[in-house]
């Protein structure tokens, strides 16, 4: 069944209006009696039916309220480097659907793409419309933020007094893996960060470890940016019980 987050708490009936309501009443072509999934802004989940339209809204009932956790334990961000063409489109994707709950676009050294300012808040609010889409596909119950682009130095700054572990992905790193890692702390907030195309450099990796961020490994191959971000997302989840 399909799937909506409406910006609001769930009653016994509800309007949708904005680009939602659009999309049932152009795209989907919705009738009375249609039902979806809807989740409100306090993760609560319930079936509705579609039981009005106007021009610039949909009316729903409320049918059934529904017992549906599908959020990880884990708190995970995915900090990943910015990728070329539509690499990023998929990472931000994969991070809804491995269940992280913020992706931070970070500008690096070897980043092959340069953004200016405006380019950079174009860019999120298309990221922000792929985590969205996904959600809805993917049965969330919680919309992952994508936050703004930033440097890398600035995001390892913030972090630096932040709770949490930080791993970085590092094509040098050739013992600590990402489960190692995990199983020495028990931390609740992981995040993950992942380089560019041409990876970290040495600077950067010295620039992680002073802020707390330990260096690991994915194996004994060299992964492409994208593939690595899947890995270790998967890697985290299974082995804080979300996975398998």
């Amino acid at each position: 069944m399909r799937r909506l987050f409406y910006k609001g708490e769930l009653a016994k009936e509800i309007e949708i209006t904005g680009t939602d309501a659009h999309h049932l009443m152009h795209v989907l072509r919705a009738r009375a009696g249609d039902e979806m999934v809807v989740v409100d802004d306090r993760n609560r989940v319930a079936r509705m039916e579609m039981v009005g339209f106007t021009r610039e809204a949909v009316t729903m009932r409320l049918k059934e309220r529904l017992e549906m956790d599908t959020e990880s334990p884990a708190d995970i961000t995915l900090a990943q480097c910015l990728l070329k063409a539509d690499k990023m489109d998929f990472v931000v994707q994969k991070a809804v659907e491995l269940g992280a709950r913020r992706v931070v676009p970070i500008m690096s050294r070897n980043c092959v793409v340069r953004y200016d300012a405006k380019k950079r808040e174009e860019r999120r609010n298309r990221w922000q419309k792929i985590a969205d889409e996904a959600a809805k596909q993917c049965g969330r119950t919680v919309l992952l933020e994508v936050a703004p682009v930033v440097e890398l130095s600035s995001f390892l700054e913030s972090v630096r007094e932040e709770e949490g572990l930080l791993l970085f992905c590092y094509e040098n790193e050739r013992k600590q893996s990402v489960r190692e890692c995990l199983k020495r702390a028990d931390a609740g907030r992981c995040l993950m960060l992942i380089g560019p195309e041409g990876g970290f450099a040495p600077e950067e990796a010295e620039s992680a470890k002073r802020c707390g961020g330990i260096s690991v490994t994915l194996g004994p191959r060299i992964l492409r940016a994208e593939t690595a971000a899947v890995a270790a997302l998967a890697i985290v989840q299974y082995e804080k019980g979300d996975l398998g």
